[in-house]
Formats: structure tokens, sequence, C-alpha cells
């Protein structure tokens, strides 16, 4: 794989990681059936079901901060594999629940534990990658989601017929396999390194202060400033999937044509990984505007037609600017953070997507209600586009500025 011209590849350790994504994607469809498992096993209302499903997603939310402090603390690789092994317990718990109290509260567990895997791997990316190349890493990291998701759906497709219970059955097995690639092929963790500015017990001199010494990740003004676009960001693209069906409807299509478009997003997202060596030159901020235009014009696209064609062509539109500008938004924040607190600056960063997880389909609903198919989708075009304008107004001179405080070169602005 070439990187801006010259004959470089991602180091094993990124493609092993990408395997173990996809191998446990491949389960991950059953959540989705988890209000349904609920209602149907256990004879409660959709109502508990919701609330169940609610306690799942806010529990997501410490998983995520949790899992960067355990990365720095105690290693990428044992971290990763303990959530993963978490996740394989839970979702046994809830495939073997005779009622819903113990399912509930393995649903719980899950949450607690879902989210873990996340930063260490995102921390093992930012630690072997040369700065060059880690949109392109970060990239194709969630590119495997898209990749997993379609098999996800082919296995629900044939054990949700069977019995709901065996599709956490086999998420659980997927996850265990996950953890045995990940054990096994992954480097063994190095001995974690004092905080910026600790002395060594070794006599040695402390190591130099940072910009943002390790746990302090929550004053970075810096990384505040980035959630805060990334949490707009993740809620647009939620309410993609979220509201997506429900304004298929609105307009007289198939509800089923949403899975459609979702594995043309998935293709467009495959098929655009060799051609990230090609952007890789673009600086992290004009990447990302050009990202967001591509987003709102898909996004424009969607309100604008009410058959299926339309919707294929915007898909792809809107799916080509997610692929260009996903792993930079990573890539920035592994250039703020200071080495010994990459899990911890990432999991705060990816926090965003519990946000938007918990707040989508509250404005996904409230928007086409309101307004319409064509209303939602116009509102997320103008929110685009207003991303699209921060970058180099805002988020540019702010990481600028940043840099010349600190006297380490502005790795995003090239």
């Amino acid at each position: 794989m070439q990187i801006a011209g010259r004959t470089r590849r991602l180091p094993r350790a990124v493609w092993w990681l990408v395997l173990a994504r996809v191998v446990n994607r491949l389960g991950a469809f059953s959540l989705v059936f988890l209000p349904v498992l609920i209602t149907t096993e256990f004879g409660v209302s959709a109502v508990v079901a919701g609330v169940v499903s609610a306690a799942f997603g806010v529990a997501t939310i410490p998983s995520r901060l949790l899992g960067g402090v355990l990365a720095d603390r105690f290693g990428r690789r044992r971290t990763i594999v303990a959530g993963l092994a978490g996740c394989a317990l839970a979702q046994v718990g809830i495939a073997t629940s005779g009622n819903v109290v113990p399912a509930a509260g393995f649903a719980v567990l899950l949450g607690l534990v879902f989210e873990i895997y996340e930063p260490p791997s995102q921390a093992v990316i930012a630690d072997a990658v040369r700065p060059a190349q880690q949109a392109q890493a970060f990239s194709l990291f969630n590119t495997a989601l898209a990749v997993g998701g379609m098999g996800a759906g082919l296995l629900a497709a044939g054990l949700g017929r069977w019995d709901l219970r065996w599709l956490f059955v086999a998420d659980a097995a997927t996850c265990v396999a996950g953890a045995i690639v990940v054990r096994f092929v992954l480097p063994a963790d190095r001995p974690a390194r004092p905080p910026s500015g600790a002395r060594p017990d070794d006599g040695s001199p402390p190591a130099p202060a940072t910009a943002a010494v390790a746990g302090s990740a929550w004053r970075d003004r810096t990384l505040l400033v980035l959630l805060a676009s990334g949490t707009l960001f993740a809620l647009i693209y939620m309410q993609i999937i979220m509201a997506l069906p429900l304004a298929l409807a609105e307009r007289g299509l198939p509800v089923a044509d949403a899975g459609l478009l979702s594995a043309v997003s998935a293709v467009v997202m495959v098929a655009c990984q060799p051609l990230l060596r090609w952007t890789a030159a673009l600086s992290h901020h004009a990447a990302m505007t050009a990202g967001y235009l591509l987003l709102a014009a898909g996004l424009a696209g969607y309100a604008m037609t009410d058959g299926l064609p339309g919707h294929l062509a915007a898909t792809m539109v809107w799916s080509a600017g997610d692929a260009l500008m996903f792993g930079r938004s990573y890539a920035m924040v592994a250039n703020i953070a200071p080495e010994d607190a990459r899990g911890r600056y990432l999991s705060v960063f990816g926090i965003s997507w519990g946000f938007a997880t918990v707040l989508a389909p509250l404005c996904g609903t409230q928007l086409l209600e309101r307004a319409g198919p064509g209303g939602l989708w116009g509102t997320l075009a103008v929110v685009c586009l207003v991303l699209a304008v921060a970058q180099p107004i805002v988020l540019k001179p702010l990481l600028s500025r940043r840099a010349a405080r600190s006297g380490v070169p502005d790795l995003t602005s090239g």
C-alpha cells in the first residue's frame, strides 16, 4: 500500500486488529434484537424493553473511558482481551437468562464492557503507525465495522429465524475468537511509562512535561473542542442510521431498502480505501472540509429525492465523504495526545458516539415529525456545511496555536 507516493505498508498489528474487528463485528447484530428478545421471551412491555436498551446505551459511555484508563495503565493487548472476554460473558448471560431481571443486569454489564475494546485498539494504531499513515489506518479500522456488519446481517437472518438467543451465543463466540486473535498475534504489552514530568525509579531524568499531562485529558481545551466537533459528526452519522428506515417509510419506500443502502455504503467505503493514498498529502483540515462537503451533498440528495435510485446515488456520495474524513479525526486526537495518555485521549474523544447514540433518536424523530424527510436531511446537510466552514476558521488556528505553544510540529496541517 502506497502512501504519498512511497511504498510503505501498514504494520502487521493494524491488519490483525482489522481482522479481529471484522470477526467480532460478525456477531454484533444481536444488540438490534435485544428489545425483541425481552418482549417475546419474557412477556414484558415494549416500554420495559426500551428502558433496558437505554440502560445499555448509557453504560457504554463510562465503558469507553474505562478502556482508555486501562489501556494506559495495564497495556493495550491485556485491555482488548479483557474487554472482549467481558462481552462474551455478558452475551452468554443474556442468552441463558430465565427472566427479565438477570437479562437486564447482563445487558447493563454488556454496556459497561462493550466499548473497552475501542481505546486500546486505537492506541495500538497511534503507537505503531507513522503520523502520515494514521488517517488511513484509522479509516481502515472503521471500514472493518462496515464489512463485518454486512456479514452480521446475513448471520442474523439465519439464526434469528431459529431462536433469538442463538444470536447472543454467536456474538459471544465472535468475541472469544477476536480475543484469541489479539492475544496471540499482537505484540506483548510494554511496561507502562511514567507520567510526563515524573521521575523514574531508576534515577534517570524525568520525562519532559507536555502541554497536557497524562490523566488531564478533560482539562485539555483543544481536545474538548475536537470532542464537540466529533459529537456533531457522530450525531449526524447516527441519525442517518436510525432515521433512514423511518424516512424511507414516510416516502412510501420499503423499509428494507435501508439494508440495501447500508450495504452500498459499506462497499463504497471499502472501495475508497486504496484511493486514500491519493489524499494522503492533504492536511487533515483540508480533508475534513472536503469530507463534510461530500456529506452535505449526499444528505441534500436524500432531501431532494423520492426514489430508490436517488437514494443510492446520495449514499455513494456521503459514504465517500465519510471514508475521506473519518480516520482524520482520530489522527488529530492522536497527534495532540501525550504518548503516555493516548488511550485516555482517544477514549474521551470516543464518547462522542455515546452522546450521539442517546441524542440521535430524540433529534431525528422530532425533525422527521415536524419537518418531514426533506427537512430532516436538509437540516443535517446545513450542519455539515457549518462543520466544513469550522475546519479552517476554528480548528486549524486552534491546533496551530497549540503546536506553537508546545514547540512541536503541527502534524495536523501537513
